[in-house]
């Protein structure tokens, strides 16, 4: 799975076979320049995800439900949901999950929404847990991720995300649990992976530790742009080549009517 954000980039993973396609509050930080995810908006980001299922009619579409969409009661957290998938087309809503999401879920899964359940390290909680940090490095910090997870798969979720935990917690919820698990830093016992795509193609400042860095596309398009404003400046763009013609009677006609001539 890898995150997208507009129909061009949807377009380009459809055609390389990506299967699962998350267009998460990331873009915040990435398509927005905030520092965090708290700043997205619902609307913003089902203008996005409807943008990228028209991209890619036929991956699994997991859209994102930002902070302060479905928080507060579980009747908003059903509307906003609904409003996310009527509108976007997605066929998997994210929610980052505590405890007391366990209701909401269940409301969710009964209503026939495919919710997956984003534990672990949340951004959105990141006033909280004191920081973008590792999550489940002590026995009890792991014990609360894993128990956590079987809740949210006995209230219905029909997936987990998994931020930013050892392996061997990662594994344990593997072992417990019957739905996939779709690791984010979280090793290689999870069903799948998912990576923010900006950081995998080399586009952002910093890139997570767990993150391939597969590509560095950021350097060739700065190159490209200084050459366009380059050939801007120096008149060698737009040449012969990028002009569009007009007939030469029209042209001659035109040049009359310009001159005031009948």
């Amino acid at each position: 799975m890898l995150t997208c954000y507009d129909y061009t980039m949807a377009r380009l993973m459809h055609r390389a076979g990506v299967p699962m396609i998350l267009v998460g509050d990331s873009a915040g930080s990435v398509v927005l320049g905030y520092e965090n995810t708290l700043a997205v908006k619902l609307d913003f980001l089902i203008e996005l995800t409807a943008a990228v299922r028209r991209g890619a009619p036929n991956a699994l579409l997991v859209g994102d439900m930002p902070f302060g969409s479905y928080q507060g009661s579980v009747s908003r957290g059903v509307k906003n949901v609904c409003r996310m998938v009527q509108l976007s087309g997605c066929d998997c809503v994210k929610l980052e999950v505590a405890g007391s999401h366990v209701r909401l879920v269940h409301e969710l899964a009964d209503a026939g929404v495919a919710v997956m359940a984003h534990v672990g390290l949340r951004p959105q909680a990141v006033g909280v847990m004191g920081g973008y940090k590792t999550q489940g490095r002590t026995a009890d910090q792991a014990m609360t991720i894993v128990e956590l997870a079987i809740r949210m798969q006995e209230a219905g979720a029909s997936a987990i995300l998994l931020e930013a935990v050892p392996p061997e917690v990662s594994q344990a919820v593997v072992d417990k649990l019957s739905v996939p698990i779709i690791g984010c830093g979280a090793g290689g016992a999870c069903d799948g992976s998912v990576v923010v795509v900006h950081d995998m193609l080399g586009l952002t400042e910093r890139k997570p530790k767990f993150v391939p860095g597969l590509a560095e596309l950021s350097g060739p398009a700065v190159a490209a742009i200084s050459e366009f404003v380059q050939q801007v400046s120096n008149g060698r763009y737009p040449a012969e080549e990028h002009l569009y013609s007009m007939p030469e009677d029209q042209k001659a006609a035109f040049k009359k009517r310009m001159k005031g001539e009948s």
